[in-house]
């Protein structure tokens, strides 16, 4: 694992180096994801490339239109 560093400014924002936004294909307008995993802060690119990787991933029951659809049903009966 190889380390960069960055200073964040008194507003707050930080600059990301640029061999880590070619790496991750990091361009003016990309979301980002702040996840945090116990005492660490990890910065996820949301790209096209991730969201390709992730597709799938959340399959199984209930299925989240599954979920939409009978919420709205139960609204609808109030």
């Amino acid at each position: 694992m190889s380390r960069e560093h960055s200073t964040v400014t008194t507003k707050g924002q930080l600059v990301i180096p640029a061999r880590l936004r070619k790496k991750y294909s990091i361009r003016k307008g990309t979301k980002v994801a702040f996840v945090e995993d116990g005492d660490r802060l990890i910065l996820q690119p949301i790209t096209s490339d991730f969201i390709r990787r992730i597709r799938g991933s959340l399959k199984g029951k209930p299925s989240a239109m599954d979920y939409l659809l009978k919420s709205r049903r139960e609204e609808r009966d109030l």
